[in-house]
C-alpha cells in the first residue's frame, strides 16, 4: 500500500510534465541532444525498443556513464552476453553511453518519475535487476521496481554531507526510497555511514570504480610524442567549471603585470618570465560551455588555439580542450593539472584519472565529492592542496621548474590509482549473484497470498 505522501509526489510529478518539457526545448537550443527522442522520457518507445531479462543500468551524465563503461566491461567478462538497457539522463552521459552498447543492447531515456512513466519503463522492458549508478535514486522508480519485484541496487555508491543534509530535509521521500533498494555497494566508509543514516542497506565498501579504468593507450602515446615536440611545459586546468576559468585569468593577467626584478635580484626568475614559460591550457567540464570559454578568454586579452580548430597555432597563449573522451591526451600532455571543481564550492572532479595518467593534481579547498580519493591521493604523494586559485598557480610553476619533485609526483600518482583497483569486479560479482537470485525466485511457484493484482496506473 502505497502512502499518501508518495502518492502527493507522484500527482506532482505527472503535473510537472509541461514544464519538464519546456525544460528540454530551452536546453536543446544549446546542446541538440535533449531534442531526441523526448518521448521515451515519458514512457513511449518506439517499436524496436524491446526486450525482456535485462541488466538495466542507469548512469544519469558523463561522469556516471565512465564509470557504468568499465562496470559494462567486468559484466561481459563475468557472463558473455549479459544484454544491457542503459538509461542516461543527460545530453554527454547518453553520447558517452552510445560508445558502450553492442549488438542485442538497447540505450533509452531514463523515465521523468511520474507513475505513468516509469510504470510503462517497467512494463516495457521487465528488466531482471537495475543498477542505479552513485547518487541517482528517484522515489517513484524505487517504490515501482519494489511492487514488481525488481532488485534495484545503487552501485559506486556516493554521498556527501551536503546531499545527506538534502535528502534529511525531504526525509519523507529519501528513506523510503533508500530503504526499498535491494542492495547499495558504497564507495568509501563515510558513504557507508551516510547512506545507512538515510535507511539504506549497505552490503559492502567496494571502493570507487574508477579506479578501474585503463587510459586509453593510443592518447597516451599520442600525447607523448606531441609533448617531445613542445617547446614549454603544460599545465592543464582540467574540468574546469563557470566562474574558475576566470580566477586563472585574473592569476594569470596579475601575474604577468608584475615589475621585473629588481637589480639586486637579478639571478632570480620572475614570475613574469615563469608564467610565459609555460603553456597554458583550459579543458572545461561541460561541452556546452565550449564556446563560452573561449569568449572568456579571448575578452580576457589571450589568444586561444582550440583542439576542434584544424591547424590551431602552437603558439597561442592558451590552449582550448574542446573535445569529448580525450582527457588521456590532456593528461599525458601536461606536466601538472589544477583540479577543476575544486576552486569553487562544488566539491571537485575526479581525480583518479589524472593519476592513473601520472600527471600530478593541484586541488582547491573544495574536494567533497570525492573527498576520501583526495586525501588518499595527498597521504601518497600524488597531489597537493592549496587554498586558491593563486597558490596553485605559483605551485604548478615550482613543480614544473623542479622535475625531480614532478617525476616523483608522477610515480607516486600512478602507484596510488594501480593500489586501489579491483571495485569492478567485487560489484560486478555481487550484482550477477543478485541477478542470477532474481532467475530463481521468478521460476519459483507465487503462493497464493503473496501475488499481487497488476497496476492500472
Amino acid at each position: 500500500m502505497r502512502s499518501l505522501l508518495l502518492r502527493l509526489y507522484g500527482a506532482f510529478t505527472t503535473m510537472a510534465k509541461p514544464l519538464v518539457r519546456r525544460k528540454l526545448r530551452r536546453r536543446a537550443v544549446a546542446e541538440p541532444g535533449y531534442a531526441v527522442a523526448v518521448e521515451e522520457r515519458f514512457g513511449h518507445y518506439d517499436d524496436s525498443a524491446q526486450g525482456t531479462g535485462w541488466c538495466w543500468i542507469h548512469a544519469v551524465s558523463l561522469g556516471e556513464a565512465r564509470a557504468a563503461g568499465i562496470l559494462i566491461a567486468e559484466l561481459r567478462r563475468q557472463m558473455p552476453g549479459i544484454p544491457i538497457l542503459l538509461t542516461n539522463g543527460t545530453a554527454t552521459g547518453r553520447e558517452e553511453g552510445a560508445k558502450l552498447l553492442e549488438p542485442g543492447d538497447l540505450q533509452v531515456w531514463q523515465p521523468w518519475d511520474s507513475p505513468d512513466a516509469v510504470a510503462r519503463f517497467l512494463d516495457r522492458f521487465r528488466p531482471r535487476i537495475g543498477v542505479l549508478m552513485e547518487t541517482e535514486v528517484w522515489p517513484e522508480m524505487t517504490a515501482a521496481c519494489a511492487e514488481r519485484h525488481i532488485p534495484l541496487v545503487l552501485a559506486n555508491a556516493r554521498l556527501n554531507e551536503k546531499s545527506l543534509a538534502g535528502a534529511e530535509r525531504l526525509a519523507w521521500l529519501a528513506r523510503p526510497a533508500y530503504s526499498s533498494l535491494a542492495a547499495v555497494w558504497a564507495q568509501t566508509e563515510a558513504d557507508s555511514h551516510r547512506l545507512v543514516s538515510l535507511g539504506a542497506k549497505v552490503s559492502g565498501i567496494f571502493g570507487n570504480l574508477k579506479f578501474d579504468a585503463t587510459p586509453d593507450a593510443r592518447q597516451l602515446a599520442g600525447a607523448a610524442k606531441l609533448r617531445a615536440q613542445l617547446p614549454r611545459p603544460v599545465i592543464v586546468f582540467a574540468s574546469s567549471r563557470d566562474g574558475e576559468e576566470q580566477q586563472l585569468l585574473d592569476v594569470l593577467k596579475r601575474f604577468g603585470a608584475l615589475a621585473p626584478v629588481p637589480p639586486e635580484r637579478e639571478g632570480v626568475q620572475s614570475i613574469v618570465k615563469r608564467v610565459h614559460d609555460v603553456q597554458w591550457m583550459i579543458v572545461p567540464r561541460h561541452p556546452q560551455r565550449f564556446d563560452e570559454v573561449a569568449a572568456l578568454i579571448e575578452s580576457n586579452g589571450f589568444t586561444v588555439a582550440r583542439r576542434s580548430a584544424a591547424g590551431a597555432p602552437t603558439e597561442s597563449e592558451i590552449w582550448l580542450g574542446d573535445s569529448l573522451g580525450e582527457m588521456a591526451l590532456y593528461y599525458g600532455l601536461a606536466d601538472a593539472a589544477l583540479l577543476g571543481g575544486s576552486f569553487e564550492a562544488l566539491g571537485g572532479q575526479n581525480l583518479i584519472e589524472a593519476a592513473a595518467c601520472g600527471c600530478p593534481v593541484i586541488m582547491g579547498p573544495s574536494t567533497f565529492n570525492f573527498a576520501e580519493a583526495a586525501e588518499l591521493s595527498l597521504a601518497a604523494g600524488a597531489s597537493m592542496r592549496v587554498p586558491d586559485m593563486e597558490h596553485a598557480v605559483t605551485a604548478a610553476l615550482k613543480l614544473v621548474e623542479k622535475t625531480e619533485r614532478r617525476d616523483a609526483m608522477a610515480q607516486a600518482a600512478v602507484a596510488f590509482a594501480s593500489s586501489n583497483r579491483g571495485a569492478a569486479e567485487r560489484t560486478a560479482a555481487a550484482l550477477l549473484a543478485i541477478a542470477e537470485n532474481a532467475v530463481a525466485m521468478e521460476a519459483a511457484p507465487v503462493p497464493p497470498e503473496e501475488r499481487t493484482e497488476p497496476r492500472l496506473d
